[in-house]
Protein backbone atom coordinates (compact mmCIF):
# COMPACT_ATOMS: atom_id res chain seq x y z
CA UNK A 1 0.00 0.00 0.00
CA UNK A 2 1.46 3.31 -1.10
CA UNK A 3 1.92 6.02 2.07
CA UNK A 4 0.51 9.50 1.10
CA UNK A 5 4.29 10.87 0.16
CA UNK A 6 4.76 8.32 -2.16
CA UNK A 7 0.83 8.63 -3.80
CA UNK A 8 1.59 12.65 -4.07
CA UNK A 9 4.93 11.92 -5.49
CA UNK A 10 3.35 9.52 -8.50
CA UNK A 11 0.18 12.04 -8.82
CA UNK A 12 2.97 14.93 -9.74
CA UNK A 13 5.02 12.88 -11.97
CA UNK A 14 2.21 13.43 -14.54
CA UNK A 15 2.95 17.62 -14.34
CA UNK A 16 6.11 18.26 -16.43
CA UNK A 17 6.88 21.32 -18.50
CA UNK A 18 5.92 20.43 -22.22
CA UNK A 19 2.93 18.76 -20.76
CA UNK A 20 -0.78 19.49 -21.86
CA UNK A 21 -3.37 18.92 -18.78
CA UNK A 22 -6.68 20.52 -18.05
CA UNK A 23 -7.50 22.92 -15.91
CA UNK A 24 -10.42 25.00 -13.84
CA UNK A 25 -10.24 28.77 -13.79
CA UNK A 26 -10.47 30.13 -10.30
CA UNK A 27 -9.70 34.10 -10.79
CA UNK A 28 -9.83 36.65 -13.39
CA UNK A 29 -6.98 39.07 -13.31
CA UNK A 30 -6.83 42.23 -15.62
CA UNK A 31 -3.43 40.86 -17.07
CA UNK A 32 -3.36 37.33 -16.19
CA UNK A 33 -5.72 34.55 -15.86
CA UNK A 34 -5.07 32.34 -12.25
CA UNK A 35 -5.92 28.36 -13.14
CA UNK A 36 -6.12 25.21 -11.00
CA UNK A 37 -4.58 22.42 -12.59
CA UNK A 38 -4.61 20.12 -9.62
CA UNK A 39 -0.97 20.43 -8.90
CA UNK A 40 0.42 21.77 -5.33
CA UNK A 41 -0.05 25.33 -6.74
CA UNK A 42 -2.19 27.03 -9.40
CA UNK A 43 -0.81 27.97 -13.03
CA UNK A 44 -0.86 31.45 -14.89
CA UNK A 45 -1.88 32.24 -17.79
CA UNK A 46 -1.50 35.97 -19.67
CA UNK A 47 -4.53 37.37 -20.33
CA UNK A 48 -3.51 38.16 -24.16
CA UNK A 49 -4.05 34.70 -24.93
CA UNK A 50 -7.75 35.04 -24.64
CA UNK A 51 -9.76 36.23 -27.68
CA UNK A 52 -11.45 38.57 -24.87
CA UNK A 53 -10.47 38.39 -21.37
CA UNK A 54 -13.78 40.06 -20.38
CA UNK A 55 -15.75 36.72 -21.31
CA UNK A 56 -13.75 34.85 -19.35
CA UNK A 57 -15.54 32.76 -16.35
CA UNK A 58 -14.57 31.63 -12.89
CA UNK A 59 -15.29 27.77 -13.21
CA UNK A 60 -14.79 27.57 -17.40
CA UNK A 61 -12.08 24.31 -18.12
CA UNK A 62 -9.29 25.19 -20.18
CA UNK A 63 -6.49 22.94 -21.74
CA UNK A 64 -2.64 24.44 -20.86
CA UNK A 65 0.43 24.04 -21.65
CA UNK A 66 3.20 23.44 -18.56
CA UNK A 67 5.86 26.13 -19.41
CA UNK A 68 7.06 26.20 -15.80
CA UNK A 69 6.33 24.17 -12.26
CA UNK A 70 7.62 26.72 -10.50
CA UNK A 71 8.94 30.51 -10.88
CA UNK A 72 10.32 32.45 -8.35
CA UNK A 73 6.74 33.01 -6.68
CA UNK A 74 6.43 29.02 -6.98
CA UNK A 75 3.74 29.95 -9.59
CA UNK A 76 3.24 27.29 -12.28
CA UNK A 77 3.81 28.90 -15.47
CA UNK A 78 0.66 28.47 -17.92
CA UNK A 79 -0.04 28.75 -21.49
CA UNK A 80 -3.39 28.50 -22.78
CA UNK A 81 -1.54 29.30 -27.04
CA UNK A 82 0.68 26.87 -27.02
CA UNK A 83 -1.38 24.34 -25.39
CA UNK A 84 -3.89 24.99 -28.87
CA UNK A 85 -0.80 24.94 -31.12
CA UNK A 86 0.82 22.07 -29.93
CA UNK A 87 -3.08 20.23 -30.09
CA UNK A 88 -3.45 21.65 -33.21
CA UNK A 89 -0.34 21.60 -35.25
CA UNK A 90 -1.14 17.99 -36.73
CA UNK A 91 -4.75 18.88 -36.99
CA UNK A 92 -3.84 22.16 -39.21
CA UNK A 93 -1.50 20.23 -41.00
CA UNK A 94 -4.10 18.02 -42.16
CA UNK A 95 -7.16 20.43 -42.91
CA UNK A 96 -4.36 23.47 -44.25
CA UNK A 97 -2.31 22.67 -47.36
CA UNK A 98 -0.40 25.23 -48.87
CA UNK A 99 -2.61 27.08 -51.48
CA UNK A 100 -5.44 26.55 -49.22
CA UNK A 101 -7.15 29.02 -47.09
CA UNK A 102 -8.01 29.28 -43.46
CA UNK A 103 -9.64 31.84 -41.24
CA UNK A 104 -8.06 33.76 -37.91
CA UNK A 105 -7.80 36.63 -36.29
CA UNK A 106 -5.19 38.92 -36.16
CA UNK A 107 -2.53 38.69 -32.39
CA UNK A 108 -0.24 41.71 -32.61
CA UNK A 109 2.12 43.90 -34.56
CA UNK A 110 5.63 42.13 -35.87
CA UNK A 111 8.90 42.59 -37.40
CA UNK A 112 8.12 42.86 -40.84
CA UNK A 113 4.36 42.26 -40.55
CA UNK A 114 1.59 40.58 -38.09
CA UNK A 115 1.06 37.74 -35.87
CA UNK A 116 -2.08 36.00 -36.75
CA UNK A 117 -3.77 33.16 -34.78
CA UNK A 118 -5.13 30.62 -36.72
CA UNK A 119 -5.44 27.41 -34.35
CA UNK A 120 -1.79 28.22 -34.54
CA UNK A 121 0.68 31.05 -34.65
CA UNK A 122 0.88 32.50 -38.58
CA UNK A 123 2.69 35.21 -39.83
CA UNK A 124 1.42 37.49 -42.63
CA UNK A 125 4.17 39.62 -44.15
CA UNK A 126 3.17 43.51 -44.31
CA UNK A 127 3.17 42.78 -48.14
CA UNK A 128 0.84 40.38 -48.25
CA UNK A 129 -1.67 42.20 -45.79
CA UNK A 130 -3.46 44.18 -48.59
CA UNK A 131 -3.16 45.08 -52.84
CA UNK A 132 -1.96 48.46 -51.52
CA UNK A 133 0.68 48.53 -48.60
CA UNK A 134 -1.21 49.64 -45.28
CA UNK A 135 0.54 53.00 -43.52
CA UNK A 136 -0.57 51.12 -39.56
CA UNK A 137 -0.61 47.85 -39.09
CA UNK A 138 -2.48 48.36 -35.98
CA UNK A 139 -5.48 48.96 -37.16
CA UNK A 140 -5.66 45.08 -38.09
CA UNK A 141 -4.67 43.46 -34.78
CA UNK A 142 -8.55 41.92 -33.50
CA UNK A 143 -9.85 41.42 -36.71
CA UNK A 144 -10.89 37.97 -38.18
CA UNK A 145 -9.81 37.87 -41.44
CA UNK A 146 -9.91 34.81 -44.59
CA UNK A 147 -6.17 33.80 -45.64
CA UNK A 148 -4.94 32.11 -48.27
CA UNK A 149 -1.62 29.58 -46.85
CA UNK A 150 1.84 30.16 -48.99
CA UNK A 151 4.04 28.19 -47.13
CA UNK A 152 4.23 25.49 -44.26
CA UNK A 153 7.66 24.78 -42.64
CA UNK A 154 6.85 21.43 -40.55
CA UNK A 155 10.73 21.55 -39.10
CA UNK A 156 10.42 24.91 -37.48
CA UNK A 157 6.49 24.58 -37.29
CA UNK A 158 5.90 27.85 -38.93
CA UNK A 159 3.01 28.88 -41.30
CA UNK A 160 3.22 31.79 -43.95
CA UNK A 161 -0.18 33.50 -44.71
CA UNK A 162 -1.48 35.73 -47.88
CA UNK A 163 -4.88 38.05 -47.19
CA UNK A 164 -3.41 40.05 -50.05
CA UNK A 165 -3.66 37.00 -52.77
CA UNK A 166 -7.38 36.32 -52.34
CA UNK A 167 -8.41 39.93 -52.90
CA UNK A 168 -6.58 39.98 -55.93
CA UNK A 169 -8.51 36.91 -56.85
CA UNK A 170 -11.41 38.40 -55.91
CA UNK A 171 -11.00 41.55 -57.20
CA UNK A 172 -9.93 39.35 -60.45
CA UNK A 173 -13.23 37.72 -60.79
CA UNK A 174 -15.42 40.99 -60.13
CA UNK A 175 -13.23 42.34 -62.49
CA UNK A 176 -14.14 39.42 -64.94
CA UNK A 177 -17.80 39.89 -64.41
CA UNK A 178 -17.35 43.32 -64.69
CA UNK A 179 -15.91 43.95 -67.87
CA UNK A 180 -18.32 41.23 -69.23
CA UNK A 181 -21.26 42.77 -68.14
CA UNK A 182 -20.20 46.46 -68.60
CA UNK A 183 -20.90 48.63 -71.59
CA UNK A 184 -20.07 51.82 -72.89
CA UNK A 185 -22.64 54.39 -71.63
CA UNK A 186 -23.26 52.78 -68.06
CA UNK A 187 -23.09 55.19 -65.50
CA UNK A 188 -21.51 53.12 -62.44
CA UNK A 189 -20.58 54.11 -58.98
CA UNK A 190 -16.96 53.96 -57.90
CA UNK A 191 -14.77 55.37 -55.32
CA UNK A 192 -11.38 57.86 -56.17
CA UNK A 193 -8.54 55.51 -55.63
CA UNK A 194 -5.69 57.52 -57.19
CA UNK A 195 -5.49 61.21 -58.30
CA UNK A 196 -2.43 62.47 -60.65
CA UNK A 197 -1.73 65.56 -62.73
CA UNK A 198 -3.10 64.03 -65.60
CA UNK A 199 -6.39 62.57 -64.21
CA UNK A 200 -7.84 60.05 -61.27
CA UNK A 201 -8.51 56.48 -60.99
CA UNK A 202 -11.53 54.88 -59.96
CA UNK A 203 -12.03 51.85 -58.42
CA UNK A 204 -15.54 50.22 -59.91
CA UNK A 205 -15.34 47.45 -56.83
CA UNK A 206 -12.80 45.33 -58.35
CA UNK A 207 -11.76 47.31 -61.66
CA UNK A 208 -9.85 50.57 -62.17
CA UNK A 209 -11.25 53.14 -64.80
CA UNK A 210 -9.34 56.45 -65.88
CA UNK A 211 -11.24 59.44 -65.28
CA UNK A 212 -8.69 61.82 -67.24
CA UNK A 213 -9.17 65.47 -66.31
CA UNK A 214 -10.21 66.71 -69.93
CA UNK A 215 -13.27 64.08 -68.90
CA UNK A 216 -13.74 65.64 -65.43
CA UNK A 217 -15.85 69.40 -66.39
CA UNK A 218 -16.52 71.10 -69.20
CA UNK A 219 -15.36 74.26 -68.04
CA UNK A 220 -11.48 74.59 -67.36
CA UNK A 221 -9.82 72.34 -64.63
CA UNK A 222 -6.11 73.26 -63.83
CA UNK A 223 -5.83 69.85 -61.74
CA UNK A 224 -8.14 66.80 -60.67
CA UNK A 225 -7.63 67.34 -56.81
CA UNK A 226 -10.01 70.82 -57.31
CA UNK A 227 -12.86 68.46 -57.96
CA UNK A 228 -12.04 65.25 -56.20
CA UNK A 229 -10.72 63.33 -52.95
CA UNK A 230 -8.86 60.41 -52.08
CA UNK A 231 -11.71 57.88 -50.82
CA UNK A 232 -14.21 60.22 -52.66
CA UNK A 233 -18.18 58.35 -54.00
CA UNK A 234 -19.26 59.05 -57.26
CA UNK A 235 -20.95 58.26 -59.96
CA UNK A 236 -19.03 58.03 -63.87
CA UNK A 237 -20.13 57.02 -67.15
CA UNK A 238 -18.50 54.28 -68.69
CA UNK A 239 -16.86 55.69 -72.25
CA UNK A 240 -14.69 52.93 -73.81
CA UNK A 241 -13.28 48.92 -72.90
CA UNK A 242 -10.53 47.80 -74.00
CA UNK A 243 -11.12 44.39 -72.83
CA UNK A 244 -8.15 42.53 -74.00
CA UNK A 245 -6.35 45.55 -71.74
CA UNK A 246 -8.71 45.68 -69.36
CA UNK A 247 -8.53 49.24 -69.67
CA UNK A 248 -11.77 51.15 -68.60
CA UNK A 249 -11.68 55.06 -70.15
CA UNK A 250 -14.18 57.12 -67.63
CA UNK A 251 -16.33 60.39 -67.94
CA UNK A 252 -17.62 62.87 -65.23
CA UNK A 253 -18.71 65.55 -67.47
CA UNK A 254 -20.67 63.54 -69.97
CA UNK A 255 -23.50 63.33 -67.54
CA UNK A 256 -23.96 66.85 -68.25
CA UNK A 257 -25.04 68.63 -71.52
CA UNK A 258 -22.53 69.66 -73.73
CA UNK A 259 -22.65 73.73 -73.06
CA UNK A 260 -21.43 74.04 -76.98
CA UNK A 261 -24.28 72.38 -78.47
CA UNK A 262 -26.47 75.33 -78.85
CA UNK A 263 -23.71 77.70 -78.33
CA UNK A 264 -24.25 79.77 -81.61
CA UNK A 265 -27.71 80.70 -80.41
CA UNK A 266 -26.63 81.25 -77.16
CA UNK A 267 -23.69 83.68 -77.98
CA UNK A 268 -24.53 85.09 -81.45
CA UNK A 269 -21.79 87.09 -83.40
CA UNK A 270 -22.43 90.83 -82.35
CA UNK A 271 -23.61 90.18 -78.80
CA UNK A 272 -22.00 91.79 -75.77
CA UNK A 273 -21.45 89.11 -73.25
CA UNK A 274 -20.15 89.23 -69.58
CA UNK A 275 -17.31 86.54 -68.18
CA UNK A 276 -14.07 85.95 -66.05
CA UNK A 277 -10.95 86.23 -66.95
CA UNK A 278 -9.49 82.62 -66.23
CA UNK A 279 -5.83 82.54 -68.08
CA UNK A 280 -3.84 85.22 -69.54
CA UNK A 281 -1.47 84.41 -71.89
CA UNK A 282 1.02 86.31 -74.69
CA UNK A 283 -0.94 86.42 -77.43
CA UNK A 284 -4.48 86.98 -75.41
CA UNK A 285 -6.92 86.46 -72.53
CA UNK A 286 -9.62 83.23 -71.96
CA UNK A 287 -12.25 84.83 -70.84
CA UNK A 288 -14.71 82.17 -68.82
CA UNK A 289 -18.56 82.89 -70.28
CA UNK A 290 -19.77 79.85 -68.35
CA UNK A 291 -18.56 76.19 -66.88
CA UNK A 292 -16.95 74.82 -69.84
CA UNK A 293 -17.37 77.54 -71.88
CA UNK A 294 -14.02 79.62 -73.00
CA UNK A 295 -13.61 82.52 -75.06
CA UNK A 296 -10.72 84.27 -76.32
CA UNK A 297 -9.51 88.03 -76.20
CA UNK A 298 -6.48 87.76 -78.66
CA UNK A 299 -4.29 91.01 -77.63
CA UNK A 300 -4.67 92.68 -80.74
CA UNK A 301 -8.39 92.79 -80.12
CA UNK A 302 -7.99 94.70 -76.32
CA UNK A 303 -7.59 98.81 -77.92
CA UNK A 304 -8.25 100.26 -81.04
CA UNK A 305 -5.17 102.71 -80.84
CA UNK A 306 -2.67 101.57 -77.83
CA UNK A 307 -0.25 99.23 -78.83
CA UNK A 308 -0.62 96.48 -75.88
CA UNK A 309 2.66 94.07 -75.21
CA UNK A 310 0.63 91.77 -73.16
CA UNK A 311 -2.66 91.25 -72.11
CA UNK A 312 -1.54 91.81 -68.52
CA UNK A 313 -0.52 95.09 -68.54
CA UNK A 314 -4.24 95.95 -68.60
CA UNK A 315 -6.25 92.38 -67.54
CA UNK A 316 -6.09 90.48 -64.60
CA UNK A 317 -7.06 87.27 -63.52
CA UNK A 318 -10.19 86.41 -61.88
CA UNK A 319 -11.45 90.01 -63.16
CA UNK A 320 -14.99 90.45 -65.03
CA UNK A 321 -15.40 92.16 -67.89
CA UNK A 322 -17.51 92.31 -70.95
CA UNK A 323 -16.48 91.84 -74.10
CA UNK A 324 -18.01 91.17 -78.01
CA UNK A 325 -18.31 88.15 -79.44
CA UNK A 326 -16.53 88.05 -82.92
CA UNK A 327 -16.55 84.53 -84.05
CA UNK A 328 -17.95 81.12 -83.23
CA UNK A 329 -16.25 77.79 -84.49
CA UNK A 330 -18.37 74.85 -83.11
CA UNK A 331 -16.29 72.17 -84.14
CA UNK A 332 -13.16 73.11 -82.71
CA UNK A 333 -15.22 74.88 -79.45
CA UNK A 334 -13.61 78.44 -79.82
CA UNK A 335 -15.21 81.93 -79.67
CA UNK A 336 -13.34 84.50 -80.19
CA UNK A 337 -13.82 87.67 -78.20
CA UNK A 338 -12.88 90.90 -78.65
CA UNK A 339 -12.85 94.27 -76.33
CA UNK A 340 -12.24 96.97 -78.50
CA UNK A 341 -15.24 96.85 -79.83
CA UNK A 342 -17.11 98.12 -77.03
CA UNK A 343 -16.16 101.10 -77.50
CA UNK A 344 -16.23 103.72 -80.87
CA UNK A 345 -12.91 103.07 -83.38
CA UNK A 346 -11.41 106.21 -83.52
CA UNK A 347 -10.42 105.07 -86.85
CA UNK A 348 -13.71 105.24 -88.38
CA UNK A 349 -13.65 108.71 -88.38
CA UNK A 350 -9.63 109.26 -88.68
CA UNK A 351 -10.06 110.06 -92.23
CA UNK A 352 -12.51 112.58 -91.94
CA UNK A 353 -11.08 114.24 -89.14
CA UNK A 354 -7.60 114.30 -90.99
CA UNK A 355 -7.39 114.35 -94.33
CA UNK A 356 -4.52 114.63 -97.15
CA UNK A 357 -3.10 117.98 -96.88
CA UNK A 358 -4.49 118.96 -93.32
CA UNK A 359 -1.58 120.70 -91.00
CA UNK A 360 -2.02 119.38 -87.94
CA UNK A 361 -0.53 120.28 -84.03
CA UNK A 362 1.04 117.88 -81.63
CA UNK A 363 3.45 116.95 -79.24
CA UNK A 364 6.51 114.63 -80.44
CA UNK A 365 5.75 110.98 -78.77
CA UNK A 366 8.15 108.87 -79.59
CA UNK A 367 11.75 108.67 -81.79
CA UNK A 368 12.98 105.14 -83.45
CA UNK A 369 15.61 105.47 -86.19
CA UNK A 370 13.12 105.70 -88.85
CA UNK A 371 11.20 108.56 -87.47
CA UNK A 372 9.25 110.19 -85.32
CA UNK A 373 6.14 109.43 -83.82
CA UNK A 374 3.55 112.52 -83.14
CA UNK A 375 0.42 112.32 -81.05
CA UNK A 376 -2.35 114.16 -82.89
CA UNK A 377 -4.94 113.14 -80.17
CA UNK A 378 -5.77 110.88 -77.53
CA UNK A 379 -4.97 107.20 -79.22
CA UNK A 380 -3.93 108.78 -82.72
CA UNK A 381 -0.46 108.95 -84.03
CA UNK A 382 0.93 110.33 -87.18
CA UNK A 383 4.45 108.95 -88.10
CA UNK A 384 6.97 111.19 -89.46
CA UNK A 385 9.58 109.04 -91.53
CA UNK A 386 13.41 110.61 -92.07
CA UNK A 387 12.79 111.47 -95.25
CA UNK A 388 10.20 113.78 -94.80
CA UNK A 389 11.81 115.87 -92.51
CA UNK A 390 13.94 118.48 -94.46
CA UNK A 391 14.10 118.76 -98.47
CA UNK A 392 17.38 119.08 -98.63
CA UNK A 393 19.17 117.48 -95.23
CA UNK A 394 19.97 114.07 -95.32
CA UNK A 395 18.77 113.25 -91.85
CA UNK A 396 20.26 109.99 -89.91
CA UNK A 397 18.08 109.89 -87.39
CA UNK A 398 15.16 112.28 -86.40
CA UNK A 399 17.06 113.17 -82.92
CA UNK A 400 19.22 115.40 -84.65
CA UNK A 401 16.24 117.94 -85.52
CA UNK A 402 13.30 116.80 -83.12
CA UNK A 403 13.00 116.27 -79.44
CA UNK A 404 11.11 114.33 -77.45
CA UNK A 405 8.04 116.32 -76.23
CA UNK A 406 8.52 119.37 -78.39
CA UNK A 407 5.31 120.74 -79.73
CA UNK A 408 5.55 120.61 -83.56
CA UNK A 409 3.87 121.43 -86.81
CA UNK A 410 2.75 118.88 -89.83
CA UNK A 411 0.59 117.64 -93.02
CA UNK A 412 -1.00 114.70 -92.95
CA UNK A 413 0.27 112.91 -96.23
CA UNK A 414 -1.78 109.84 -95.96
CA UNK A 415 -4.18 108.00 -94.10
CA UNK A 416 -3.95 103.84 -94.25
CA UNK A 417 -6.99 102.60 -92.13
CA UNK A 418 -6.48 99.07 -92.52
CA UNK A 419 -3.23 99.07 -91.18
CA UNK A 420 -4.37 102.03 -88.48
CA UNK A 421 -1.02 104.00 -89.78
CA UNK A 422 -0.91 107.92 -90.49
CA UNK A 423 1.51 109.27 -92.43
CA UNK A 424 2.83 113.14 -91.71
CA UNK A 425 5.26 115.49 -92.70
CA UNK A 426 7.37 118.26 -91.69
CA UNK A 427 9.32 119.32 -94.74
CA UNK A 428 5.57 119.39 -96.54
CA UNK A 429 4.75 123.04 -94.90
CA UNK A 430 7.49 124.62 -97.05
CA UNK A 431 8.27 124.35 -100.70
CA UNK A 432 10.84 122.34 -102.19
CA UNK A 433 13.69 124.74 -102.87
CA UNK A 434 14.93 122.08 -105.51
CA UNK A 435 12.02 123.00 -107.42
CA UNK A 436 13.08 126.60 -108.02
CA UNK A 437 16.99 125.97 -107.74
CA UNK A 438 17.22 127.60 -110.83
CA UNK A 439 16.41 131.13 -109.38
CA UNK A 440 18.33 130.65 -106.00
CA UNK A 441 21.81 129.40 -107.57
CA UNK A 442 23.51 129.32 -111.23
CA UNK A 443 26.84 127.87 -112.14
CA UNK A 444 29.30 130.56 -111.69
CA UNK A 445 27.29 132.69 -108.69
CA UNK A 446 29.50 133.85 -105.56
CA UNK A 447 28.00 132.51 -102.37
CA UNK A 448 28.63 132.76 -99.40
CA UNK A 449 28.31 130.10 -95.64
CA UNK A 450 29.98 128.45 -93.56
CA UNK A 451 31.68 125.19 -92.73
CA UNK A 452 29.10 122.43 -91.58
CA UNK A 453 30.63 119.17 -91.87
CA UNK A 454 34.27 118.02 -92.31
CA UNK A 455 35.34 114.78 -94.69
CA UNK A 456 38.52 113.31 -95.81
CA UNK A 457 37.84 114.40 -99.19
CA UNK A 458 36.18 117.76 -98.55
CA UNK A 459 33.77 120.24 -96.80
CA UNK A 460 29.97 121.03 -96.69
CA UNK A 461 29.24 124.66 -96.98
CA UNK A 462 25.42 125.69 -95.41
CA UNK A 463 24.56 127.83 -97.75
CA UNK A 464 21.04 129.81 -98.22
CA UNK A 465 17.68 127.93 -98.47
CA UNK A 466 18.46 125.16 -96.20
CA UNK A 467 20.90 124.14 -99.04
CA UNK A 468 24.44 122.17 -99.00
CA UNK A 469 27.43 122.78 -101.20
CA UNK A 470 30.48 120.67 -101.28
CA UNK A 471 33.41 121.73 -101.47
CA UNK A 472 36.02 118.88 -102.70
CA UNK A 473 39.87 119.19 -101.00
CA UNK A 474 40.93 119.29 -104.65
CA UNK A 475 38.67 122.98 -104.83
CA UNK A 476 40.05 124.14 -101.09
CA UNK A 477 42.91 125.76 -102.23
CA UNK A 478 45.81 126.41 -105.19
CA UNK A 479 47.76 125.10 -102.96
CA UNK A 480 47.82 120.99 -102.55
CA UNK A 481 45.73 120.33 -98.99
CA UNK A 482 46.77 117.37 -97.56
CA UNK A 483 44.28 117.29 -94.44
CA UNK A 484 41.39 119.07 -94.83
CA UNK A 485 41.28 120.21 -91.12
CA UNK A 486 44.51 122.30 -92.05
CA UNK A 487 42.62 124.27 -94.47
CA UNK A 488 38.99 124.51 -92.99
CA UNK A 489 37.48 124.38 -89.44
CA UNK A 490 33.67 123.72 -88.84
CA UNK A 491 31.70 126.94 -88.32
CA UNK A 492 34.16 128.82 -90.11
CA UNK A 493 32.70 131.41 -93.14
CA UNK A 494 33.83 130.81 -96.44
CA UNK A 495 33.02 132.77 -99.69
CA UNK A 496 32.76 130.08 -102.52
CA UNK A 497 31.84 129.86 -106.38
CA UNK A 498 29.25 127.76 -107.52
CA UNK A 499 30.98 125.38 -110.27
CA UNK A 500 28.38 122.49 -110.52
CA UNK A 501 24.78 122.18 -110.27
CA UNK A 502 23.31 118.51 -110.65
CA UNK A 503 19.31 118.75 -110.58
CA UNK A 504 18.45 115.39 -110.28
CA UNK A 505 20.90 114.18 -107.60
CA UNK A 506 20.37 117.86 -106.08
CA UNK A 507 23.44 118.63 -105.67
CA UNK A 508 25.74 121.62 -105.93
CA UNK A 509 29.35 121.81 -106.21
CA UNK A 510 31.19 124.97 -104.92
CA UNK A 511 35.07 126.16 -105.46
CA UNK A 512 36.77 128.02 -102.58
CA UNK A 513 39.79 128.81 -105.03
CA UNK A 514 37.92 129.86 -107.77
CA UNK A 515 35.85 132.59 -105.47
CA UNK A 516 38.54 135.20 -107.33
CA UNK A 517 38.89 133.59 -110.57
CA UNK A 518 38.29 135.77 -113.83
CA UNK A 519 35.58 134.52 -116.39
CA UNK A 520 38.82 132.92 -118.45
CA UNK A 521 39.98 130.99 -115.50
CA UNK A 522 36.77 129.96 -114.69
CA UNK A 523 35.93 128.51 -117.78
CA UNK A 524 39.14 126.94 -117.95
CA UNK A 525 38.95 125.30 -114.97
CA UNK A 526 34.81 124.44 -116.16
CA UNK A 527 36.49 122.99 -119.10
CA UNK A 528 39.23 120.83 -117.85
CA UNK A 529 36.59 119.29 -115.18
CA UNK A 530 33.99 118.59 -118.27
CA UNK A 531 36.83 116.90 -119.98
CA UNK A 532 37.57 114.33 -117.35
CA UNK A 533 36.11 110.90 -117.77
CA UNK A 534 33.04 109.50 -115.85
CA UNK A 535 34.49 108.56 -112.43
CA UNK A 536 37.37 110.92 -112.98
CA UNK A 537 35.91 114.04 -111.87
CA UNK A 538 37.03 114.51 -108.43
CA UNK A 539 34.65 117.69 -108.19
CA UNK A 540 31.87 116.14 -109.19
CA UNK A 541 29.51 115.56 -106.19
CA UNK A 542 28.18 111.69 -107.40
CA UNK A 543 30.45 109.57 -104.58
CA UNK A 544 31.49 112.02 -102.56
CA UNK A 545 28.24 113.08 -101.16
CA UNK A 546 26.52 109.37 -101.37
CA UNK A 547 29.97 108.74 -99.48
CA UNK A 548 29.60 110.61 -96.71
CA UNK A 549 27.74 108.35 -94.18
CA UNK A 550 30.42 105.93 -94.10
CA UNK A 551 33.51 108.15 -94.52
CA UNK A 552 35.39 109.16 -91.15
CA UNK A 553 35.43 112.90 -90.70
CA UNK A 554 38.65 114.17 -89.12
CA UNK A 555 38.12 116.35 -85.78
CA UNK A 556 40.17 119.17 -84.58
CA UNK A 557 42.94 116.86 -82.52
CA UNK A 558 43.07 114.73 -85.94
CA UNK A 559 41.00 112.01 -84.58
CA UNK A 560 38.45 110.07 -87.46
CA UNK A 561 35.16 110.85 -86.59
CA UNK A 562 31.69 109.60 -87.72
CA UNK A 563 30.27 112.43 -89.98
CA UNK A 564 26.39 112.68 -91.13
CA UNK A 565 24.98 112.41 -94.91
CA UNK A 566 25.69 115.65 -96.10
CA UNK A 567 22.40 117.80 -96.83
CA UNK A 568 19.98 116.87 -99.58
CA UNK A 569 20.93 113.20 -100.07
CA UNK A 570 18.66 110.25 -100.24
CA UNK A 571 20.39 107.19 -100.95
CA UNK A 572 23.77 105.56 -102.41
CA UNK A 573 25.08 106.23 -99.25
CA UNK A 574 27.95 103.08 -99.11
CA UNK A 575 29.63 104.46 -102.25
CA UNK A 576 33.20 104.92 -101.74
CA UNK A 577 34.25 108.51 -101.05
CA UNK A 578 36.48 110.01 -103.64
CA UNK A 579 40.80 110.16 -102.77
CA UNK A 580 42.56 113.41 -102.72
CA UNK A 581 44.29 114.54 -106.04
CA UNK A 582 48.27 114.22 -105.61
Amino acid sequence: MLTMEEAMQQADMRFAAGEIVKGIIIEVRPKEVLVDIGYKSEGSVPGSEFDDISEVKVGDEVNVLIERLENREGMVILSKEKAEFKENWEKILTICNEGGTISGRVKAVVKGGLLVNIGVEAFLPASQIDVIPPKNLNTFVGNTYEYKVVKINRERQNIVLSRRELIEQERAERRAKLLEEMTPGDIRKGTVKNITDFGAFIDLNGLDGLLHITDMSWGRINHPSELLKVGQEIDVVVLDINYEKERVSLGLKQKLANPWDEIDTKYPVGATVKGRVVNLVPYGAFIELEPGVEGLVHVTELSWTKRIAKPSDVLQVDQDIEAVVLGINKEEQKISLGIRQLEANPWDEALEKYPPGTSVKGKIRNLTSYGAFIELEEGLDGMIHVSDISWTRKINHPSEVLKKGEEIEAVVLEIDKPNQRISVGVKQLSEDPWSNIDQFYKVGDLVSGNVTKLASFGAFIGLEHDIDGLVHISQVSEDRVDKIKNALKVGQDVTARVIKIDKSDRRIGLSIKAANYSNEQLQAEQAALDSLKPGEDLVALQHAFDAVGDEGAEDEDGEDRLVDVPAGQDDAADAEAPKSEE
